[in-house]
């Protein structure tokens, strides 16, 4: 299973890397890999490219502002929600986007 995620907010600096950290350490206790592009101030970091968006089975949109590039990911199964979501439940996240991939 892989899993693409996205994490942002208007600052783009402490929350968007704490909701990246959770999620990714997340998907690693549920065995499944996950690369998560951060947007933000310093723009975008660990962009997400080509193959990777090709393979992905589901994306994660943890956001609580407008992202750059999003028509990217179009045609991917996405479970969105805010970046304090995404910090507080991770794991809960991961689990709809594996069950979203599923479908």
């Amino acid at each position: 299973m892989k899993l693409i995620a996205i994490t942002a907010c208007p600052a783009g600096v402490a929350h968007t890397h704490m909701a990246a950290a959770a999620l990714e350490a997340s998907a690693k206790k549920a065995g499944v890999k996950i690369k998560v592009e951060k947007q933000g101030a310093m723009g975008i970091e660990n962009e997400i490219k080509g193959k990777e968006i090709e393979e992905a089975e589901a994306l994660i949109l943890a956001v609580d502002t407008a992202i750059a590039k999003s028509d990217r990911f179009n045609d991917i199964p996405t479970v969105k929600v805010s970046v304090g979501d995404a910090v507080k439940n991770a794991q809960g996240l991961i689990d709809q986007a594996i069950e979203l991939a599923k479908k």
